[in-house]
């Protein structure tokens, strides 16, 4: 990846897309560290350190949510919007129609999910502002003392920065390199880790020797966990294709061998974070509304983010979105007649309705085997983790931001790569 990179800075195009992402993300983080007008930074920090869940949501958004910031409710209300616009499109017709349009669709659905995420945006801050104004954390000073006033601008600056955060996301989109909202979870989780890792660090520089073991069996852990991410993310069944040789006018075509590659994770990280923004719900509701009431307790005990039926609930959750993200983006009718078009066939499986059936089949194995992956390692490094040490990185390096974070970095290698492989194809052209 280090050789990508300093290929890619060689390249006058790439490298100034490389620093017009760089140059946006340095205004994610400012804007995840400018206050609010109207909030008492402190009160409403200790606010969010008391509920688990909100403490998750800051660590994704880089402690945003935490400082009381402008960007405070990050990405989370486009991707809920995204997930909810993608569920309809099943369930509309209308809707399913638009998804085939291609790109005119595609531009459709993406208006209809920017209204839903002003629409939910616009109910988390008021949530926000409702819940935290009975414990202090708005400060009416500014504003003459008049609180309704002081929760109206508060409301539309997180209403603001969660639209800005949309925008930022769609700008690096536009570049090519990588995608924008995952981007901007990859920084904001690496900006939690990092910040949890040097804590860390001083702590045992200070002479806790308890610390230090943790710190490195932590670590360790952590290697082991990252190598099997990367060794699955590469991971692809190949389906062999012959193609039959064709006679054109005078020249012979065909007559060659490929195969279609069918990758183990080829859904990514989505179907955790859809799984985990779905079961969060309920809990950002009672986290907001009734922080302290016997029912928010009792889901934060039995279903709240680290208990055992949370974890089994997020594992069946990822394994029915790992199925319907895959049939979204694999269609096996449509490669079964492109073969079939091109003059080519899978050895021992006849052309057409027998071809798709059997991709649809290997690939139903395939998403299967990976969803059983994915949510292994949503559970099983949270436990070990809380095995090793309750240390400030168990909650910074949680099981979605890991992947997150070794997928995001692999996808801004394979796009570095195309993009580098373009440019010499054209001066070869040249």
């Amino acid at each position: 990846m280090f050789e990508t990179l300093k290929n890619a800075f060689k390249n006058k195009e790439i490298r100034t897309k490389i620093f017009i992402i760089l140059g946006l993300l340095v205004i994610f983080r400012l804007g995840s560290w400018i206050p609010v007008p109207g909030i008492d930074v402190s009160a409403f920090s200790s606010q969010v350190s008391g509920q688990t869940f909100l403490e998750l949501l800051s660590g994704v958004t880089g402690g945003a949510l935490s400082n009381g910031a402008i960007l405070a409710l990050g990405v989370s209300p486009y991707i809920t919007a995204e997930i909810v616009v993608q569920l309809l499109t099943m369930a509309i017709p209308s809707w399913e129609k638009l998804s085939q349009q291609g790109e005119e669709g595609r531009k459709k659905l993406q208006k209809y999910a920017k209204i839903l995420t002003l629409i939910l945006a616009t109910a988390q801050a008021i949530g926000i502002v409702v819940s935290f104004s009975n414990n202090g954390a708005l400060n009416s000073n500014l504003f003459f003392g008049i609180e309704w006033l002081t929760g109206t601008v508060v409301v539309i600056t997180l209403v603001a920065g969660a639209l800005f955060t949309m925008w930022l996301g769609e700008k690096i989109t536009e570049t090519g390199i990588a995608n924008g909202l995952s981007l901007l979870i990859f920084v904001g989780i690496l900006s939690t880790a990092g910040t949890a890792i040097f804590n860390s660090i001083a702590g045992a520089v200070t002479g806790n020797i308890d610390q230090l073991w943790q710190l490195l069996a932590f670590l360790v852990a952590l290697i082991i966990i990252f190598s099997m991410i990367v060794l699955m993310d590469g991971a692809e069944r190949k389906v062999p294709v012959q193609y039959a040789k064709q006679i054109r006018g005078r020249k012979l075509y065909g007559g060659q061998s490929t195969y279609i590659p069918i990758k183990v994770l080829g859904t990514g990280v989505l179907p955790i974070i859809f799984a985990m923004s779905l079961l969060s719900f309920p809990q950002i509701i009672m986290s907001i509304f009734w922080p302290n009431s016997a029912a928010a307790t009792w889901y934060n005990q039995n279903l709240g983010a680290g208990s055992w039926a949370y974890s089994i609930v997020v594992g069946l959750l990822i394994l029915f979105f790992a199925y319907f993200t895959a049939y979204m983006s694999f269609k096996p009718d449509d490669i079964s007649r492109q073969i079939q078009s091109n003059g080519g066939f899978i050895p021992g499986i006849r052309p057409g309705k027998t071809t798709a059936e059997y991709l649809n089949r290997i690939n139903k194995r395939i998403v299967f085997f990976g969803a059983c992956f994915l949510a292994f390692l949503t559970i099983v490094p949270t436990l070990i983790f809380k095995a090793i040490g309750d240390t400030g990185l168990v909650s910074a390096f949680s099981a979605t931001g890991m992947i997150i974070i070794v997928s995001v970095a692999l996808e801004i290698d394979k796009q570095l790569q195309a993009q580098l492989l373009m440019k010499n194809y054209k001066g070869f052209l040249k």
